[in-house]
């Protein structure tokens, strides 16, 4: 019989879990797993937000005068330091250490590269659910993590009835 050391699992310890989010309740659907684990493992959770760059628009947008994109972007990210404590301070995360980070740029990229800087273990992010014409518009933010990432990533799927709700 071989030796039972040689068939058991490296656990690997899990220090830090990048927990991303866009505020929507399907980016939630991620949380109460980030949370379990980093309960049961004794890892802080990184919650990340991404402020998109504002593209301007190209041709008439019918406004008289267009907003500066400045003004935008300062109300994007006042906006997301509203929401972050919002998040941090729910049920599931009493307890719990706990970091939050805004960044600007594209969310993937953004969420990849704050993994890879702050040395995390783990990333669990949910998944819109969008398939077909929607997927291909919009990309896949998961799927565009799971690709890059250097560390594993859990990715947390909605149910079919909370995507027919979407």
């Amino acid at each position: 019989m071989p030796d039972s050391k040689q068939n058991r699992a490296v656990w690997p310890q899990l220090r830090r879990i990048l927990l991303p989010t866009d505020f929507s309740g399907c980016a939630n659907y991620a949380l109460p797993y980030a949370a379990a684990i980093a309960r049961a493992t004794k890892a802080t959770i990184i919650c990340v937000h991404v402020v998109e760059t504002v593209v301007p628009a190209v041709g008439y947008s019918g406004l008289a005068e267009p907003l500066p994109l400045a003004d935008i972007s300062e109300q994007l990210e006042d906006s997301a330091e509203r929401e972050m404590p919002k998040l941090t301070e729910c049920d599931e995360c009493t307890g719990l250490d706990l970091e939050e980070v805004i960044v600007h740029g594209d969310p993937a990229a953004e969420i990849v590269r704050v993994a890879a800087e702050r040395e995390v273990d783990l990333i669990v992010v949910s998944s819109h659910g969008r398939t077909g014409l929607g997927r291909i518009i919009f990309g896949s933010t998961a799927e565009a993590i799971v690709r890059h990432a250097a560390c594993p990533v859990i990715v947390v799927k909605p149910t079919e009835q909370d995507e027919d709700s979407d």
